[in-house]
């Protein structure tokens, strides 16, 4: 996030709006803008757009629509993240379609955030601002469908990750329990930690395992069988230590 334009020195981040309809972008525009601390540097009405005002506007967060014309988001996503700096910008998907397969692709594609657009302006600032923190967040219907759609269709077995072997117990405990939804402050209680100390294991997680944040380690862990839905069973073991992960 940048430290310009808010008052008294408060760090402001800076918002890109891309909708294809401009009704949408003028309200999204008017809530942002009339918060403390974010500022909307652009708007955007389809998804090639968004890649070349990303580019020249340098947004800390850019929220995404799913479904434009021209370039969808999904694309535009996949552009703007793959040459950029670590942690910025971030997306933040919006979407009218609570069952939309674009989900997986999205969260994928390296998007941090993914809501419906019948969320309240209250549950959209407050998304803006977590996923700004460097945080993920998904509307719950969502995250009740991909463990849903997980455990609905078995996946075969995929070969153990050489990049999880890396992970120590203790930090493969931590990614497990952020699979599961829960917040650092939820970790710490569970293992009896320190949230200092939780939060210095999931930057180690996501640092030694590549990803830009949380979404990306929850769409790993179930995708590699390392947290199955349901939590039944053991935990999977690296075949190259015989050691659990």
């Amino acid at each position: 996030m940048t430290a310009d334009g808010a008052a008294g020195g408060a760090v402001t981040t800076r918002c890109l709006i891309a909708d294809d309809q401009a009704m949408v972008r003028e309200c999204f525009a008017a809530m942002l803008a009339a918060q403390p601390g974010l500022l909307v540097v652009g708007q955007a009405a389809d998804g090639a757009e968004a890649v070349s005002q990303t580019r020249h506007l340098d947004p800390d967060i850019v929220l995404m629509d799913v479904r434009m014309p021209v370039m969808d988001g999904l694309e535009a996503t996949r552009q703007i993240l793959r040459d950029a700096d670590p942690g910025r910008p971030r997306v933040l998907m919006l979407t009218t379609f609570d069952l939309d397969d674009y989900v997986y692709e999205a969260l994928r594609a390296g998007a941090s955030g993914f809501l419906l657009k019948d969320a309240t302006a209250a549950e959209l600032v407050h998304a803006v601002r977590v996923v700004a923190a460097g945080d993920a967040l998904l509307a719950p219907s969502v995250t009740r469908r991909l463990i849903a759609d997980f455990a609905r269709q078995p996946r075969p077995d995929p070969p153990f990750p050489a990049t999880l072997a890396a992970l120590t117990h203790r930090e493969s405990e931590v990614l497990r329990l952020i699979a599961r939804g829960l917040s650092n402050a939820e970790i710490s209680d569970t293992l009896v930690i320190a949230q200092q100390t939780t939060k210095t294991y999931v930057g180690r997680i996501l640092a030694k395992l590549d990803l830009r944040d949380r979404a990306q380690a929850v769409v790993l862990a179930y995708e590699t069988g390392l947290v199955t839905p349901g939590g039944t069973g053991p935990a999977r073991t690296n075949p190259g230590t015989g050691s659990h992960r």
